[in-house]
């Protein structure tokens, strides 16, 4: 029996796009925009091994971890190692990315504010050497 499913708050949503994730992450769109239109909350699962690329989000984000073991990274600056109950505050145009480790999912929900520029922008994949980096 998988014990980290029976922890899960949500379900686990559709596969995410691997244009921006190195391995499988599943996304539920809890509020897929608020009556605003300034902000989207969703619950997001990384399988381990699982990261998204470096990004930036225009008007900031924070994460909620639930649930697994994971890393959080700004460019140029030490990884942070994620686990439940972590929170963690982005900065409007910070570069960084964020996954789960080589063996445990990391499961947190984000609250992606938007803007005119939109929510997220994408940018390179993080490579295995800056991944395998923060494991060291």
């Amino acid at each position: 029996m998988n014990t980290e499913n029976e922890n899960a708050i949500f379900h686990k949503g559709e596969k995410a796009p691997a244009d921006y994730f190195t391995g499988t992450a599943w996304v539920n769109i809890l509020v897929p925009k608020d009556e605003t239109g300034t902000y989207a909350v969703g619950d997001i699962v990384f399988e381990p091994g699982c990261r998204n690329n470096w990004h930036t989000h225009p008007a900031g984000q924070i994460l909620l971890i639930t649930d697994g073991q994971g890393f959080y990274q700004e460019k140029g600056k030490s990884a942070r190692s994620l686990s439940k109950g972590d929170v963690v505050v982005i900065p409007s145009n910070t570069e960084h990315w964020h996954g789960a480790t080589r063996d445990r999912n990391l499961t947190h929900i984000a609250i992606t504010n938007s803007t005119a520029e939109g929510a997220v922008i994408w940018l390179a994949p993080v490579t295995d050497e800056e991944y395998n980096s923060v494991h060291a």
